[in-house]
């Protein structure tokens, strides 16, 4: 069990204790990342930024070369049956899905962008806000 401190302490009769008390629910809890990200102001590099867009785009283009690979050897070789069909399922399956990888990290990078801008303008209304009150 949690102790209060005795500033927090209330009469369990009284119908306000139940509103004097500190939530605990899962949000005050966590932090998000997302709204330590509005309170860090710290500049960061552009490998920084992008890093991960671009592992996700260039594990995607690996697997989809792969895949390439895998269904040409499947259609130009002469294997038995069986080998053969297990290189016609896996080279398409392997094509999909660095095919998906590569389009959302294309994806991910323009949505980055965006969210840079926002937080740009977000900075200089915090700044033409706090420039105005402040006098």
């Amino acid at each position: 069990m949690e102790v209060l401190p005795k500033a927090l302490e209330v009469d369990e009769k009284s119908p306000e204790s139940k509103d004097l008390l500190p939530s605990q629910t899962a949000s005050s809890l966590c932090i998000s990342s997302r709204s330590e990200s509005v309170w860090t102001t710290t500049p960061q590099s552009n490998w920084e930024i992008y890093r991960k867009p671009i592992a996700i785009m260039s594990v995607g283009g690996a697997i989809l070369l792969f895949g390439v690979v895998i269904t040409c050897l499947a259609y130009t070789l002469n294997l038995e049956k069986t080998s053969k069909d297990a290189l016609k399922m896996t080279g398409p399956a392997f094509l999909s899905l660095g095919l998906m990888m590569l389009v959302c990290g294309l994806v991910w990078v323009p949505i980055i962008k965006k969210k840079q801008k926002q937080r740009q303008k977000s900075v200089f209304f915090q700044n033409i806000k706090s420039f105005f009150l402040n006098r």
